[in-house]
């Protein structure tokens, strides 16, 4: 039996990646030049950049044969989709037809869009693409010279950034090797918003509820008039989040690259802050399509996002929110399989009281009428408002603090410290609960009962205020998680009842 070269390579599905076998054959008869194995038009069209590639390179091409060429993507029922598949089908094609030497195969991974000229341009999904390698126990990844340095992100795999096929060409027959890739040292940073909370005068009922939200991962629904400040609270919030971890810093371009948001290589350094138009649709915000992507709550994964006029959005598109809030994860559903997105953010959102914004505003009258306001306030479901931990009003800024001048930065770089320190004592609780979390917000039920411990008086007020008010399960353990939060903030053992009372008074809109 004849050996028929195959060369591995990777393709997308949603965010992971699947290992695929790229096989060439050649046999005698009338040239053509096919792909088979569930290819889009994409990948249908690399034999034009192949044979073009190879012909700029000084290689035969395809078209020069006259033979019938086949090439098989395997397994065949998986769809292909996308131009990476350029390169390892003109090195299949070139040990099929013995214009180089033979190579190890099985501990190689080869991705790559071909130039005309036979240059190598970027692909999305290389860091995706390096995990795989990784989890199947391939050493070396070979990839486009500008996705380097996000494949590099991964230990335990060999990157090899190319520039050119014949460059590639040299290093498999061994005449001239290409430079391996170093680990890079990434270096978290602020996301690139320019609101700080330093700028935002008065508002310090809201700066609190911000600082808390920050420490612990809850969410957060800001209303009140328009022009008081609510979309600048929510930039705000950014800035104070503490930085990433080189593994949510992975996690997260992880996300992006898949997505095909990492321009010019870039690696993301900062929580994401995303902030889609209400006139969005459900597929962009939840994720899917018919090759299906990240959406916007994966795409703020381990960062915020920020829904401004929120009663504004589509109905279906807030009630998908409900699942991603409650597990982190977002399932999306397909005949053949289903998909799971990470979806591990911060919800911050942000609406007027009425349709015309001034209700219970003490300077300008509201001129609607009660049922248009009942019918506004109710564009927000029940269910998904006991999502959201903190709901606080935002009222307007007297004319006296407008003329302050504006915070100086060290009351903000203390209360990053704040935070920093808080969500420090929950990384450790989880450490030591043996629990890969890192904010109070993840804790499930079962494990706050075992982990959070009230004292005695926080115990007899906690089962007095459930029992007045209307609070559900979910929306008690929610307010256990924020008190849990405070009391970290405060360096608190246990919960005391004045941590309970503030997290209660959050609540206030659930009852």
């Amino acid at each position: 039996m004849r050996a028929v070269p195959k060369i591995l390579s990777a393709e997308l599905d949603g965010i992971t990646a699947e290992c695929i076998h790229v096989e060439a054959d050649i046999n005698v008869g009338l040239h053509s030049f096919s792909i088979v194995g569930l290819a889009d038009k994409a990948v249908s069209e690399a034999k034009e950049r192949v044979n073009s590639a190879l012909k700029n390179s000084g290689i035969r091409p395809p078209t020069k044969e006259n033979r019938r060429i086949t090439i098989n993507l395997a397994p065949a029922d998986i769809k292909k989709a996308g131009s990476r598949f350029d390169l390892p089908i003109a090195l299949a094609y070139l040990l099929a037809s013995e214009q180089i030497k033979t190579f190890e195969t099985r501990d190689k991974i080869f991705v790559g869009e071909l130039s005309l000229d036979g240059s190598l341009r970027s692909v999305s999904g290389s860091l995706n693409i390096a995990k795989l390698a990784k989890k199947i126990g391939v050493r070396y990844l070979f990839v486009p010279y500008k996705n380097k340095d996000e494949a590099a992100m991964l230990d335990d795999v060999v990157v090899f950034g190319v520039k050119n096929l014949n460059e590639l060409i040299h290093h498999l027959e061994g005449t001239q090797l290409l430079s391996l890739e170093e680990k890079k040292d990434i270096i978290p940073m602020r996301p690139p918003i320019s609101v700080s909370l330093s700028e935002i005068k008065g508002q310090e009922s809201a700066k609190r509820a911000l600082t808390i939200a920050a420490a612990g991962g809850h969410n957060i629904l800001m209303s009140g008039p328009p022009g008081t400040g609510k979309t600048m609270l929510a930039q705000a919030l950014a800035s104070i989040l503490p930085y990433p971890s080189r593994e949510e810093m992975i996690e997260i371009t992880e996300i992006y690259s898949a997505a095909g948001l990492t321009a010019h290589n870039q690696i993301i350094q900062w929580r994401p802050f995303r902030s889609p138009h209400h006139t969005a649709s459900l597929v962009s915000i939840i994720g899917g399509g018919t090759n299906p992507k990240p959406g916007e709550i994966s795409l703020a994964h381990r960062g915020v996002l920020f829904l401004d006029e929120m009663p504004e959005f589509h109905r279906d598109t807030l009630e998908g929110l409900r699942q991603p809030l409650e597990n982190g994860r977002v399932y999306i559903a397909r005949a053949k399989k289903a998909l799971v997105f990470p979806s591990q953010f911060m919800l911050v959102a942000a609406m007027n009281p009425c349709p015309c914004g001034y209700f219970g505003d003490t300077k300008k009258e509201c001129r609607c009428t009660a049922h248009e306001i009942v019918r506004y306030q109710r564009k927000i479901s029940g269910p998904l408002l006991d999502r959201i931990d903190l709901q606080l009003e935002i009222p307007r800024i007297p004319i006296e603090e407008l003329r302050k001048r504006s915070g100086d930065e060290q009351e903000e770089k203390q209360i990053r410290k704040i935070i920093g320190d808080a969500r420090e004592i929950q990384k450790n609780r989880a450490i030591q609960a043996h629990l890969p979390f890192h904010t109070n917000s993840e804790f499930s039920s079962k494990q706050v009962d075992e982990l959070f411990s009230l004292d005695l008086l926080a115990e007899a007020f906690l089962k007095d205020i459930i029992e007045r008010s209307f609070i559900s399960p979910r929306g008690y353990y929610r307010i256990l998680r924020v008190a849990r939060t405070i009391a970290d903030i405060e360096n608190s053992l246990s919960i005391k009842k004045e941590h309970l009372a503030e997290a209660f008074q959050y609540r206030i809109k659930e009852g």
